[in-house]
């Protein structure tokens, strides 16, 4: 059995509440501790009419047979489900450093993360936040992370995350897609059990730069990287227009597809799977799987909150911890 699995609440004042409480009777085969707030949960389970039974947990403390197991941090503030509050963000960045530290000491086997709003951190804790993923590659001492979410058999990693898009292409180099791509090919292999890897790579520019007429970072850059890659012994397409790319022509063959920023891989995998995809941070010394939305205030204790998303990250964050465990033995 693998160690329990740790899901970070977020925003007190979002939905990560309403889904967290929901979780245990989705997931039943999966050791769950909940981190949070144990009075915000449980105002928040009134709210939602729900009859959850919250036990408190500590590190090496046995899991109960029934209800919730609850690593409890105070908030900080007095919440109000739709009011972010930046007096809650160090309580927030305290439950994801329990579960990243926890992940790397072997108390859990994986973390799960509900979502939070960058600007209550920036506002309340952290001037300089910006999102989970690099917070997390911080935390782990890690060189460089890539994002990866998934949405059935659609794997989509991204070489740039949360940039300006008018800073995007200063930010693309040689290095960075060399080191990008070789953590992508990793993982897929060592946490999906894909033996070859086949990866798809977008261009930066319309028509992948169009032989340097609508820019030139493919000739300069994507293409001298990917052809190193490919002398490693990769297998790698492109780079291809993002226009095209996603035809089930282009992406039939490919395990995954590589792309340069944000918005120009990320609209057509919420489109093909909103509110089922998972966000997985690769790279980690462990495994970390998030939703594929947002914190959602408005509909936070309304009881509208679709658990969908964290569902599935739970879910998976449980298998490729199986997974790893089985190859470690």
């Amino acid at each position: 059995m693998i160690a329990p699995v740790a899901i970070t609440c977020g925003d007190p004042a979002g939905i990560g509440p309403d889904l967290v409480l929901q979780l245990p009777q989705q997931v039943t085969d999966v050791p769950l501790v909940i981190l949070a707030d144990r009075e915000v949960l449980a105002q928040r389970a009134r709210q939602l009419n729900l009859n959850i039974t919250l036990h408190d947990w500590l590190p090496g403390g046995q899991l109960a047979d029934n209800g919730v197991a609850v690593w409890h941090q105070p908030s900080g503030a007095d919440v109000q489900p739709g009011k972010p509050d930046p007096a809650t963000a160090q309580s927030i960045l305290t439950l994801l450093d329990r579960a990243a530290d926890g992940c790397m000491n072997g108390t859990f086997s994986a973390m799960v993360t509900a979502p939070l709003a960058k600007h209550v951190i920036r506002e309340g804790a952290l001037a300089g936040f910006t999102g989970h993923t690099e917070y997390l590659c911080q935390r782990a001492g890690v060189d460089r992370v890539v994002m990866l979410l998934v949405a059935g058999e659609l794997r989509v990693a991204l070489a740039t995350t949360h940039l300006p898009l008018r800073n995007v292409a200063a930010a693309i180099s040689e290095n960075l897609i060399l080191d990008t791509a070789r953590i992508l090919e990793h993982d897929l292999r060592v946490h999906f059990g894909i033996d070859t890897p086949r990866i798809l790579v977008l261009g930066l520019n319309p028509h992948a730069g169009e032989n340097g007429h609508l820019g030139d970072e493919e000739l300069q850059i994507i293409i001298p990287a990917l052809e190193r890659l490919r002398s490693e012994g990769m297998q790698l397409t492109g780079p291809l227009p993002a226009d095209t790319a996603f035809t089930p022509r282009q992406l039939q063959g490919h395990d995954a597809v590589l792309a340069m920023y944000h918005d120009q891989g990320l609209p057509v995998l919420k489109y093909a799977g909103f509110g089922e995809a998972v966000n997985i941070t690769l790279g980690l010394p462990f495994i970390r799987t998030s939703v594929d939305h947002g914190t959602a205030f408005e509909l936070a204790g309304s009881g509208r909150a679709e658990p969908g998303s964290l569902i599935a990250a739970t879910r998976l964050a449980a298998r490729l911890a199986q997974q790893k465990l089985t190859l470690e033995n």
